[in-house]
């Protein structure tokens, strides 16, 4: 498969590698001073998107537009993901867009949402925390936004959120139920970003050839 890789950061150049190794062909990586619209981006069958806030939106607008299926992991930007799915469809491109591409914490999303079902008739005050290194941009996480907001729709209110940053940190998300006898936690640390880049270019694989809008859980339903 060609792939473009839409940032050259740490998770940029890791999914080029592990694309590589898994015989991929990587045929052109932009970075901030080199967005995709002056990129050779119609070579590429996919796009990888994991830029900045700033620049992502453009990249994403610009391979939709000339026809190439992009699979998004920037967070920051999401009060225009609905202009990108109107694009999307306009078109009949093809988009996914997920806050986090591991396997692992995608199962660890619908651990939380049973445990909420079960919680929403329980007295216990619902809290998440959440751990990344110091050069992450968004606060909190795109992940914990996700986490947070799966939680809150099914118990019916708003969770609290805290972030903290540190160096050299891949990622934690800790859920906690509270009462006043006892206490319940739910954590997935990430070890590195293997996982990420290994769950994005999965992802890429899986809507190749195909249309529409999707989120990582269309591809784990597939997988678990």
């Amino acid at each position: 498969m060609k792939i473009a890789i839409f940032g050259n950061g740490k998770m940029g150049k890791k999914i080029s590698q592990i694309a590589i190794r898994k015989g991929h062909k990587i045929v052109c990586t932009t970075d901030s001073k080199r967005p995709a619209k002056f990129s050779q981006i119609k070579n590429a069958e996919v796009a990888i998107e994991f830029s900045t806030p700033t620049t992502a939106f453009e990249n994403i607008q610009y391979a939709i537009q000339n026809g190439v299926p992009v699979v998004a992991g920037t967070t920051g930007w999401l009060e225009k993901k609905d202009e990108i799915n109107e694009k999307c469809l306009k078109y009949n491109g093809t988009f996914l867009y997920a806050s986090n591409f591991s396997i692992g914490v995608n199962i660890f999303f619908k651990i939380n949402e049973v445990i909420a079902k079960i919680m929403k008739t329980k007295n216990y005050a619902t809290s998440l925390h959440e751990i990344h290194h110091k050069q992450k941009l968004d606060s909190p996480s795109g992940t914990a936004i996700t986490i947070s907001k799966k939680i809150e729709k099914i118990l019916n209110k708003n969770i609290s959120i805290s972030s903290e940053r540190v160096n050299n940190e891949p990622g934690t998300h800790l859920v906690k139920y509270v009462s006043d006898f006892d206490k319940i936690e739910v954590k997935h640390s990430a070890f590195n970003r293997d996982g990420f880049a290994l769950g994005a270019i999965m992802a890429a694989e899986w809507i190749k050839d195909k249309k529409g809008i999707f989120e990582m859980s269309d591809v784990i339903h597939e997988l678990i």
